[in-house]
């Protein structure tokens, strides 16, 4: 794999301005600068609803315990792909003449089905067969998606998606808890997981675009995103254990040639601004797995910890500028 770019954000930002969050991660982050996404506009532009907005037919409604499949796009459904479409608006205002690597990110089929309810009111990751209708749906989706980003940014060398899967190990470990709250869902076994993001994985890579996969929760599996597929696995770095198995994982993503997206920076106002040199030291930790800065530097993109939707707008612009010269520090330091 190529050299990864130095530093981006995870996605979401706070406030509701599209243009001042696009002028914001376009100025701060030109290696790899990405589409935000700004939950605080209201129903609709949170994750889940951005999620629905790129299903084909399948459709879904905001009922009180959240957000429920429907048989007919309603008005939550239009408030979601309006919001879509306006910030694809505000991307092609912005990025006509951007040549580097767009990111653009999605929820993915194991959080949205977590997440989505079948019409009757259980999640639908109680029922694996409309698991499979909702991967595919959302492929077909993301294909559309990616086709007018391509649209959108003309002259963008390449699309790097990015599939945000927070609730991916507690899909695994069976803690997903039920509609009501008074249960968890059943585990799904680790190949039944890895096959449906390998599909999906797939059709990202037959459309042109790389593929990365984000997941701020601990437990993250890395070894299963690895062999899903990913280009790119995104996640809390200050989370990850220093355990051997988590090593493992980790030597072997980068000996594949998997880039590791290492969030370090925190994500909300942290009660004391960490320095470009404390954040380079949790970055130089993994030389623990016998890998040189210069080998790093060749494997790793800095990010926030997570979205940064619950910053305030000082600090969201302040953690992308700190991801930025924790990428230089580290460059230079392997130079």
């Amino acid at each position: 794999m190529h050299r990864p770019p130095r530093a981006t954000g995870i996605g979401s930002l706070p406030g509701t301005d599209a243009g001042a969050a696009h002028r914001l991660a376009f100025d701060e982050l030109p290696d790899l600068p990405f589409l935000p996404e700004l939950p605080a506009r209201g129903v609709g532009a949170d994750m889940i609803g951005r999620g629905t907005a790129l299903l084909v037919d399948m459709y879904a409604e905001v009922q009180p315990s959240g957000w429920r499949l429907t048989e007919r796009p309603g008005r939550d459904a239009r408030r979601a792909g309006s919001f879509l479409r306006q910030d694809l608006d505000v991307l092609e205002e912005n990025a006509q003449e951007f040549t580097q690597t767009l990111k653009i990110q999605a929820v993915g089929p194991w959080t949205l089905a977590s997440t989505l309810e079948l019409r009757h009111g259980d999640r639908m990751l109680s029922d694996l067969g409309a698991v499979r209708d909702l991967a595919e749906s959302l492929t077909e989706g993301l294909k559309l998606y990616l086709a007018e980003a391509k649209q959108r940014a003309p002259q963008a060398d390449k699309i790097l998606l990015q599939l945000d899967e927070p609730a991916l190990p507690g899909v695994l470990r069976g803690t997903v808890p039920t509609a009501s709250g008074f249960g968890r869902l059943r585990a799904v076994e680790v190949s039944v997981a890895r096959e449906t993001l390998a599909g999906l994985l797939q059709a990202v890579h037959d459309a042109g675009a790389e593929a990365a996969v984000h997941c701020c929760a601990p437990g993250v599996p890395i070894e299963l995103l690895r062999e899903a597929g990913a280009d790119y696995v995104s996640f809390d770095a200050t989370a990850i254990t220093t355990e051997i198995a988590a090593d493992e994982q980790l030597g072997a993503a980068i000996e594949a040639g998997v880039g590791l997206m290492l969030g370090v920076v925190p994500s909300v106002d942290p009660a004391r601004a960490p320095g470009v040199n404390q954040l380079l030291d949790k970055v130089l930790s993994l030389t623990r797995l016998g890998f040189s800065a210069a080998e790093l530097a060749g494997a790793v993109t800095i990010t926030p910890t997570c979205g940064l939707a619950g910053a305030t707008p000082p600090w969201a612009r302040q953690a992308l500028i700190l991801a930025h010269r924790t990428a230089d520090a580290l460059a230079d330091k392997a130079s």
